[in-house]
């Protein structure tokens, strides 16, 4: 079986290839990636309703990973408050080497085995938190190291590898096994590896925020208005879900303070802002269930 540090025959003579056939054949093992994601929907499925059923009110969502891994990890996590209003410090991500190692590597973080637990303990990890472990050679002793620990304290642990058979799998209670198989340079898992890792924490952390309430008719309703295009966008949004016009909506989200679930409620339930947030209070926050 062909693994992300293989030497692939088809591969072998990449550099006397024209550009055309260089780009062509690495899109097509892009692609290879996305059937790898496709293959673990059911893992997939079962990580986002564990993770979802964890959070509650209080749990964080902690990304654990080194190198390609860990920065694809990060990234994700970034994107969470700014899209679903999910709080800053809910949505972690502990990189091998430290903050500074997403941006230059530090050679040799991965190999600690001690450096994810304190780090984790620094958190105050505790049975409320969900830990997502991303290891593209599914062996990286940071990650492995960590999902024990954060395992052994309780916390919900899933880890996302794209080789079969390796410690991180086994250290976490719910196994993504992402198999992408030999990369279009051998053992260059920033390539296809990297993009089924990416596709899969897409899946599992949108998949949970929907789970957890924070889409409404596919649309953002928690998103943060931080600019001009956004602000503009939660117009067109409130406007969908409504049916008011334009003016009327602009007036009603600077009452609601931007606040486009609060707005949308302000309208449907002909409500003032007191009122509005009262019936979000009483659905948690939830805008389905507010206006049901």
């Amino acid at each position: 079986m062909h693994t992300t540090e293989s030497a692939a025959a088809r591969y072998a003579d990449i550099e006397t290839w024209s550009t055309a056939q260089l780009v062509s054949g690495m899109i097509d093992s892009q692609r290879e990636g996305l059937d790898a994601v496709a293959a673990a929907a059911t893992a997939l499925a079962r990580a986002v309703d564990a993770i979802a059923d964890r959070l509650g009110s209080t749990g964080r969502l902690i990304y654990l990973g080194a190198g390609t891994s860990g920065r694809i990890g990060a990234q994700d996590g970034a994107e969470l408050p700014p899209t679903f209003n999910w709080p800053y410090e809910r949505a972690i991500a502990l990189m091998a080497g430290g903050p500074g190692a997403l941006l230059r590597a530090v050679e040799n973080a991965e190999d600690s085995l001690t450096a994810a637990a304190e780090s984790l303990d620094a958190l105050g990890i505790n049975p409320a938190d969900a830990v997502i472990g991303i290891a593209a050679s599914g062996n990286t002793p940071y990650v492995t190291a960590g999902l024990e620990h954060a395992r052994n304290k309780g916390a919900l642990t899933v880890g996302i590898i794209n080789n079969p058979g390796g410690t991180v799998g086994k250290a976490a209670e719910i196994e993504v096994l992402l198999a992408t198989g030999a990369e279009f340079l051998a053992g260059s898992t920033r390539m296809k590896a990297g993009t089924a890792q990416k596709v899969a924490l897409n899946v599992i952390s949108t998949g949970v925020m929907i789970r957890l309430g924070y889409v409404y008719r596919g649309l953002m309703v928690e998103m943060r208005p931080t600019n001009a295009k956004l602000r503009e966008r939660s117009v067109r949004m409130v406007m969908e879900l409504t049916g008011a016009d334009e003016a009327t909506v602009r007036a009603t989200l600077a009452q609601a303070g931007g606040v486009i679930k609060l707005a949308t409620v302000m309208l449907l339930l002909k409500l003032d802002r007191t009122g509005g947030e009262a019936a979000l209070e009483r659905a948690g926050g939830n805008l389905r269930k507010a206006l049901a």
